[in-house]
């Protein structure tokens, strides 16, 4: 039976959409919370840090590689299936988390989640897709359903703390089991099934090469942009990794050529608003992610923050993000995407560029007020982003292509933090060189050389820092003219969903 995508009814659409929104905050939360949690887990397990910074890494590496698994899975087996298995499977994973005995058995269990956690991104964004079919609407359904990653930064502190300090780090794991619940019984009751019936009957020939090359590669990939700059970039293990990138690439592109249902159909690339729309999200994400997740070190290192209070400063991009996503979203089919892109990735770059402004006596105003800006030049154009993805794409395939934006978003992210991590270290010997070079000390006191030194690095590291914020906010702006490049013919609003 065939309806008009609108699920039980147009009726329910909103209720849908709730839905989604649930196991979207709750995969988000998690991650926000977690952090937060680290140090407890540390003394516990009685960890190093960089022991327990494998535990963000295994969750990383997890989730990158099953994305477009899970995306494909959603549109040949039925997308309802594999949310609520994915739903089911991470609040498994969170209970054994919560009741983890030593840093192996959280890295399984945070292992379990990811995989589990990385179903969500891409069946939730194809069933509002199908779910909402007329473009206007379905933009403004997908920058609501944005603002509740948004919302998740503002309640993961605010619940986390408190959780910590009360109940253990345990209780940030076992938070998620009557939320999940909940969210489970809201799909069953509300989601209707719907997938492509031309991929369901070729169930057999499910790319399970294709889905383990990617997997391959993706796994060098990340863990060398999360380690590299720990082990070196030119370190055995970095090249080990470079190889199994390149080969395992060139195995995954010749494998999907001839594979019956390639996991990650090659034709996308031949779109040039697809191509696009990946390219604007890679240089954008980079610029932003590379930069801003220097903000809560600066934070702690220059002002004496704690690490809860960096967390709070991040609370004005949740606000920023929720009012700016369904603003954008309600431009759609008045303005042209790529013109609702390009000024909100300006407005992201100059939010960025006035963190270079940023010295030990910075207020907390002063890291807060370019939050703000940044995240709502993000927030605005993020519905128009995601909606391009799912217009340009035959509906049967709209899981894999939401799967592929969520892991060139994640890479991105990754690809920024390594990078601007390293030109920080680099900018911070070589302007401690330089400024040295211009200073002059005329005394032989001890305690005064201690200090013209301490001064010194001071001053080198917070211009490191300013450095890398121009870097970023230069990337972005650059970023925000590739998407004037795209031609996007009107957009597609007829479809069908085959419904059970």
């Amino acid at each position: 039976m065939e309806e008009n995508g609108n699920g039980k009814g147009s009726s329910l659409r909103w209720w849908i959409l709730l839905t989604v929104i649930v196991g979207t905050f709750l995969g988000r939360l998690d991650q926000t919370i977690v952090n937060l949690a680290l140090p407890k887990i540390i003394n516990d397990f009685s960890i190093t840090v960089t022991a327990a910074g494998w535990i963000a890494t295994a969750y990383i590496l997890a989730n990158a590689v099953f994305v477009p698994i899970w995306g494909k899975l959603g549109d040949t087996i039925g997308r309802k299936k594999v949310y609520i298995l994915g739903f089911a499977i991470f609040i498994l994973g969170s209970v054994l988390a919560g009741l983890s005995w030593n840093l192996s058995s959280m890295i399984v269990f945070r292992i379990i989640q990811a995989i589990a956690g990385s179903a969500d991104y891409p069946t939730a964004m194809a069933i509002l897709a199908v779910t909402f079919r007329e473009g206007k609407e379905r933009a403004q359904a997908l920058g609501i359903w944005s603002s509740s990653f948004a919302a998740a930064i503002v309640f993961g502190p605010l619940l986390g703390g408190p959780l910590i300090d009360n109940f253990g780090w345990r209780s940030v794991f076992l938070i998620n089991l009557p939320i999940g619940i909940l969210g489970i019984l809201m799909a069953l009751r509300f989601i209707n099934e719907s997938r492509d019936e031309s991929l369901a009957q070729k169930d057999n020939n499910f790319d399970w090469w294709g889905a383990i090359t990617l997997g391959a590669m993706l796994s060098a990939l990340v863990l060398v942009l999360d380690r590299g700059s720990d082990w070196g970039w030119l370190s055995a293990g970095s090249m080990i990794c470079y190889f199994s990138i390149i080969t395992f690439l060139g195995l995954f592109i010749k494998i999907e050529h001839k594979a019956l249902e390639p996991i990650v159909d090659l034709k996308f690339f031949r779109i040039p608003a697809f191509v696009n729309a990946l390219v604007n999200n890679f240089v954008v994400f980079m610029g932003m992610m590379g930069g801003v997740f220097l903000i809560p070190v600066f934070a702690q290192t220059f002002l004496g923050y704690t690490a809860t209070e960096s967390g709070y400063l991040f609370m004005p991009i949740a606000v920023a993000i929720m009012i700016a996503s369904p603003l954008g979203g309600m431009l759609s089919g008045k303005v042209q995407s790529k013109y609702v892109i390009f000024v909100s990735t300006l407005v992201a770059a100059l939010g960025i560029y006035l963190f270079t402004g940023l010295d030990a006596r910075s207020t907390a105003f002063d890291i807060m007020i370019p939050l703000t800006v940044m995240a709502f030049g993000l927030g605005f154009g993020m519905a128009q982003r995601t909606n391009i993805v799912a217009s340009v794409v035959p509906e049967s395939e709209i899981g894999i292509a939401s799967s592929i934006l969520a892991l060139v978003r994640n890479i991105a992210g990754a690809f920024g933090i390594a990078i601007f991590a390293t030109i920080l270290t680099n900018r911070i010997d070589t302007n401690v060189l330089v400024i040295n070079g211009f200073s002059k000390l005329f005394s032989h006191v001890p305690l005064v050389i201690q200090k013209y030194i301490v001064l010194i690095t001071l001053k080198a590291q917070i211009d490191a820092y300013n450095y890398v914020f121009l870097i970023a906010s230069i990337i972005v702006f650059i970023g925000s003219f590739t998407i004037l490049f795209m031609k996007l013919e009107k957009e597609r609003t007829d479809i069908k969903v085959q419904v059970e």
